[in-house]
């Protein structure tokens, strides 16, 4: 299966998909101790992001969002790996931090809307990514490779 997308930040990861069906904020919308979405008014509030595949349609809220990431690196919460639709410099931001800082690399792999609606919630995957490739994989799937470019 081929998928459109790039890889934001090289890395490789491996854990269960966490898909989220709106965008969040790690400023105040993640408990940077334990990893659970506590944002009131998120559909997935009480999920864990820690050592999951985050899949998130994007980010939302605070530029703070980047510490907070840097945050969960630094008290082992944060997300194995991050798959979104479109650039976000905060995250960028604050994986690049938490790779320097605490070696917590945190791959990040951007994909098209239509082909972040075919992740599904709960499948335990690989990502790999390294400059212009990546590769996502799920048990008992067919290897998703993705495309540079967007058409």
């Amino acid at each position: 299966m081929l998928m459109r997308g790039h890889a934001l930040i090289e890395g490789m990861a491996s854990g269960t998909l966490l898909k989220l069906t709106e965008p969040l904020s790690l400023w105040g919308g993640v408990d940077l101790q334990t990893g659970h979405i506590v944002d009131a008014s998120h559909p997935q509030r009480g999920a864990v992001v820690a050592d999951r595949l985050l899949a998130m349609p994007g980010s939302r809220g605070s530029s703070s969002s980047s510490s907070a990431l840097v945050e969960l690196a630094r008290a082992g919460m944060a997300p194995a790996g991050i798959i979104t639709t479109r650039s976000d410099p905060i995250l960028t931001i604050g994986t690049l931090v938490a790779d320097y800082l605490y070696g917590a690399a945190i791959p990040i792999l951007i994909v098209s809307n239509e082909d972040f609606g075919k992740l599904s919630d709960g499948a335990n995957g690989h990502l790999w990514c390294k400059s212009d490739e990546a590769l996502l994989t799920f048990v008992d799937q067919e290897p998703v490779q993705f495309m540079r470019h967007f058409p």
